[in-house]
Formats: C-alpha cells, structure tokens, sequence
C-alpha cells in the first residue's frame, strides 16, 4: 500500500492491488479482509479491498482497486495484483508477484518469480523506456528484493513485540518489475485507533523513499519524493500471525496530502484452510 501512494503517478499507483489467478489453498494461522479509501485533500479518489492469510512458514496476498470519487469524472482505472512466498524465522521471502491494470484504456502488468529473494524471471508490459538519464536496473540491485505487495507488510519474527519499535527498524527493499527503491521506515510513535473490526493500538512510523534503480534522477517528482519528509505508515497486527499490516498510509503530495486509510479491518486467527482468490474491484 506505501508504493501505491508514493507513485508520482497518482492513478497509476491506486489501481496496482491485487493477483490474477486464483491461489491454491492454504493453512492459515491468520486471516485478514480490509478495505481501504484513497483520498487527497479529503476527496475520495478510490478504493481497495486486500485478502491476507499467514501460517507458519508461508503467506498469500491478494486485492484489487479502483478509481472513484470526482477522479472519475476524468479518469478511469482498476487493477487487481497479488503476491505469495514463504515466511523465515528471519523475513518474508517472496516468490511470485503478479499485477494487472488498466487506466484510461492503456493496460499495464507486471510478473515477477523469485527465488532466495532474487529476480529469477521477470515480464513487464509495457516494457521500460530507455533512457539517457535512467538509472540501469543490473543484475546486483535484484537481489535481497521483495515485490511492492510483500512490502506493504512487516514481518516480526518471534519472540520480538509486535507492538514495538522493532516493527519500524528496517530499510524495505522494493522491486516492481521497473523500479528499484528502499522504503526506509523509522519509529515515531504507538497511539489507538478505532475502525469496523478493529480497535487497539498502531504503530507509527515515518517513511522516507529512496531510489536505486530504474528511475530518472533528473526528473522533478523523483526529487520531491525523495525529500519528501511529510510520510507515514500506521501498522497494526493481524491476529493469529507475525505480520503488521498497513491501517493507514499518510503520504504529502505535490496536489494535497494523500491518506490511504482502512475503513474494515477484519482480522482473526483461522485454524482451518481457506482458499484465497483476488477480489473483485
């Protein structure tokens, strides 16, 4: 959810949610169904729905969005997206990641496979545009990668709290099948917040973006974003699991401040095997 607010391409970032195909079973510790709203300056922009489940060793993400709200009127866009790999002692190690969107009649997608957190095979369609002034995408900046649904979420491996700064102490190594960038996470704060399904405390976190690869340092919104100090990420727990997931996502744009905030948060610990399908936007 960070990566879909921080895209300087504001419509673009909204509709990259959720998997195309349905995922096999699996035996879950935890389960989470949440809907989001995406707003700036107070206008809703769109919406978003995002399936979890996590067990001991492994996770599946699935979800989808769309435009609404006045952007409507002048835009239109939907996508679903979803990502899927395996749980350490250490971290998620991701394995597939998968995006389909359209917007404004123009379709993008993205297919990743990893493997020990590699980029082992890749198809983005459109393909990249090159550049004199991009920043190459090599070899050595795709490893130790995770897949921009992956790193929506944190990881706190045992018997760590949760509910603790650790949930903020790390560098998030991103991938999209374009760009490679760090989401650097820094604790600020534990406060409550309240919605359907939940009601208990987050941890805050700042955020700052840094670019690696695949991007034009030249151009004025990658050097907005990366100066960008006004960023922040509310994570609360699923229950069941070891995972935070993102309650809010507070990101200020050269249009207005973008909220990207749940409004159901359904989360529970599942003793039994559901299987996970994308929503529908």
């Amino acid at each position: 959810m960070i990566d879909a607010v921080l895209s300087p391409h504001l419509s673009r970032g909204l509709i990259a949610a959720a998997l195309l195909v349905v995922a096999p079973p699996a035996f879950a510790d935890g389960r989470l169904d949440a809907k989001y709203v995406l707003s700036v300056g107070g206008v809703e922009l769109g919406r978003a729905s995002v399936v979890v489940q996590a067990g001991n060793d492994s996770y599946e993400i699935s979800g989808s969005g769309k435009i609404t709200g006045v952007l409507r009127a002048v835009s239109s866009g939907k996508g679903v997206a979803a990502a899927r790999g395996m749980l350490t002692q250490a971290r998620m190690v991701p394995r597939v990641y998968a995006l389909n969107a359209e917007a404004d009649g123009k379709k993008e997608g993205a297919r990743l496979a990893m493997a020990g957190g590699a980029v082992a095979e890749m198809e983005v369609e459109p393909p990249l545009k090159p550049m004199p002034d991009r920043v190459p995408v090599t070899n050595a900046t795709l490893q130790n990668i995770i897949d921009p649904m992956s790193g929506a979420f944190v990881y706190v491996p045992e018997p760590t709290n949760l509910l603790s700064e650790a949930a903020c102490a790390r560098a998030v190594p991103v991938f999209d099948g374009r760009q490679r960038y760090d989401i650097v996470l820094n604790y600020l704060r534990t406060e409550q917040v309240k919605v359907s399904g939940y009601k208990g405390p987050a941890v805050v976190c700042g955020v700052r973006y840094k670019p690696v690869a695949g991007h034009r340092p030249s151009r004025y919104t990658v050097q907005y974003m990366q100066d960008n100090k006004d960023m922040f990420v509310w994570l609360v727990p699923i229950e069941g699991t070891r995972l935070m997931a993102p309650f809010k996502v507070s990101v200020a744009t050269m249009i207005g401040t973008a909220v990207f905030q749940a409004t159901s948060f359904q989360a529970k610990a599942n003793d039994g095997a559901v299987p996970v399908s994308a929503a529908k936007p």
